[in-house]
């Protein structure tokens, strides 16, 4: 299989294109129903898709974050349970694998007269899915306690620990920072951007043979542990909703948070205004002296699935386009990094833009990547709650990933 490369990515994030349907939703009949991650900007592109409702057209969604978990079975099934999967780099591979995901180019010839390439995702040579939102995690900064504490505005892993050591001298705070450190995914995921940002492969090259157990694995277990030093005990049970949650409520300065997410961070009429108003977004800091942010770069996007009626899939496609056209964008800039046309980014935008111009990688999309992220949300946690050491983390990372490979024929 053949995924979208880092040039094409990083072109459709630097020329903020994408696009949209008709003025109009335009469907004639059929049900169209959604699955999804739950963020604040995917929110506002489902509800656009649910004002296509009516006439003999329904529209449902299920909105949650245990998405991944459900999209496969879900999409398995003949009828599908859904009709449309919202994906990103990572959670389009096994709806690949298994062939649960119809090709688009049709759709696109019939109600595509307003999308640009930079939105289509190509596998194989075939539109698979359509993206509409660069994402990333970058670096959300309480600049009201670093001015507090006389600090710089930190750049770097190393200079975060610094400012967290200051914080919490100074009495402003005891646990000054916060990660998404829950076993399972969110664990694999950070592990993920910090070897990203040391410059670290996961496989060896041309093949599906793990490579992690190096010094930059061993340099990105050392930081993650490091960080922890200066977060809540319980930080093996944090998601990013929770660690927005306590960014909320003033319990935390420092925070490397999905762009996606920025809207209920700063918005002037939420929870905590004060504190957006204090908020500085920045890139995700580098680490190791490197120049690569410590964060993969994303799309967001949807896919149609394979297993129902072509009526069903047209109505999704032209109810999802017409969630993502340019004025959806226009109406909310600081929701997300759009990448509809015409959309001007604001800066609340600058933080996935920056880690693109700086290089950031995206996210692996090999087809074996998501056993080797399992293994890693797996197999780390003791490690994180100091049972066991780095090497043997790694060591247990790499067998069981190879486990899993072998057995989906991956490695022999």
């Amino acid at each position: 299989m053949k995924f979208l490369n880092s040039t094409a990515l990083g072109t459709a994030l630097g020329l903020l294109m994408a696009t949209a349907a008709q003025a109009g939703c335009g469907i004639e009949g059929g049900s169209v129903r959604i699955l999804a991650n739950d963020c604040d900007a995917l929110g506002l592109v489902i509800a656009e898709a649910e004002s296509c409702a009516g006439d003999g057209v329904t529209v449902e969604k299920n909105m949650t974050t245990e998405h991944k978990a459900l999209q496969v079975p879900a999409l398995t099934v003949n009828p599908a349970q859904y009709t449309v999967a919202v994906v990103a780099n990572n959670s389009i591979v096994p709806l690949m694998n298994d062939d649960l995901i119809r090709p688009l180019d049709d759709l696109v010839a019939k109600y595509g007269e307003t999308l640009q390439p930079s939105q289509l995702i190509k596998i194989d040579g075939k539109i698979m899915a359509m993206a509409f939102m660069g994402n990333g995690q970058h670096l959300f900064m309480r600049g009201d306690v670093l001015e507090k504490a006389g600090l710089e505005q930190p750049t770097t892993m190393e200079g975060i620990l610094e400012a967290a050591k200051v914080i919490r001298e100074k009495g402003i705070m005891e646990y000054p920072l916060a990660g998404a450190d829950q076993a399972g995914w969110y664990l694999g995921n950070e592990f993920v951007n910090t070897y990203l940002g040391y410059g670290g492969a996961f496989f060896a090259a041309g093949s599906a043979e793990p490579a992690i157990e190096g010094e930059a694995g061993l340099k990105t277990l050392e930081m993650m542990k490091a960080m922890t030093g200066y977060m809540e005990p319980e930080y093996m049970t944090f998601t990013s909703d929770e660690m927005k949650a306590m960014y909320l409520a003033g319990d935390v300065a420092i925070i490397n948070q999905w762009g996606s997410m920025v809207n209920g961070h700063i918005d002037p009429t939420g929870p905590a205004p004060e504190i957006g108003a204090a908020t500085v977004l920045a890139p995700a800091p580098t680490v190791g002296g490197g120049s690569t942010p410590a964060a993969a770069l994303w799309w967001d996007g949807f896919t149609i699935a394979k297993n129902f009626s072509d009526e069903d899939a047209e109505a999704s496609f032209i109810a999802m386009v017409h969630g993502i056209r340019p004025e959806v964008a226009q109406e909310n800039p600081s929701a997300a990094t759009w990448l509809m046309k015409d959309f001007t980014a604001p800066e609340t935008a600058k933080g996935v833009l920056g880690n693109a111009g700086a290089g950031a990688k995206p996210y692996p999309m090999s087809p074996y990547m998501g056993l080797m992220h399992t293994a890693l949300g797996a197999e780390l946690a003791d490690f994180m709650q100091g049972k066991e050491s780095a090497e043997q983390a790694l060591a247990d990372v790499s067998a069981a990933y190879r486990t899993a490979a072998n057995e989906a024929g991956f490695l022999n």
